[in-house]
């Protein structure tokens, strides 16, 4: 059974940083595509960070050059982020086996067609 476990969550003021982690059960991360993803409250998810089985990586324009998304051999999806803004408070979750991985466009990658989730972290953000 594949589980996805998120920490790192937390408050910060405006300008600070934080890094995620996804540690994944049941399921090997080499070769396989995997995302980030947020939601704010009242707001429809978003892709925020994708990383492709080449270790190909999409951003969303709002995060890029703010946020960086890496794995390590240790089944670990990271999500480094920095100079954040209020505006990237959210609740974030990981993403793991899009059903297009080695196919996937950028726009797909970012898409919510993973076939699997963790339960999120949430990250608050104090101006």
């Amino acid at each position: 059974q594949v589980q996805l476990v998120e920490s790192g969550g937390g408050s910060v003021q405006a300008g600070g940083s934080l890094r995620l982690s996804c540690v994944a059960s049941g399921y090997n991360f080499n070769g396989r595509c995997m995302a980030w993803f947020r939601q704010a409250p009242g707001k429809e998810r978003e892709g925020v960070a994708a990383i492709d089985e080449l270790g190909s990586k999409t951003y969303a324009n709002s995060v890029k050059g703010r946020f960086t998304i890496s794995q390590d051999n240790q089944n670990t999806l990271y999500l480094q982020m920095s100079s954040l803004k209020a505006e990237d408070t959210a609740e974030y979750t990981c993403a793991a086996d899009h059903p297009r991985c080695g196919y996937m466009s950028k726009f797909e990658a970012l898409g919510d067609r993973y076939n699997y989730w963790g339960e999120g972290t949430q990250v608050t953000v104090s101006s």
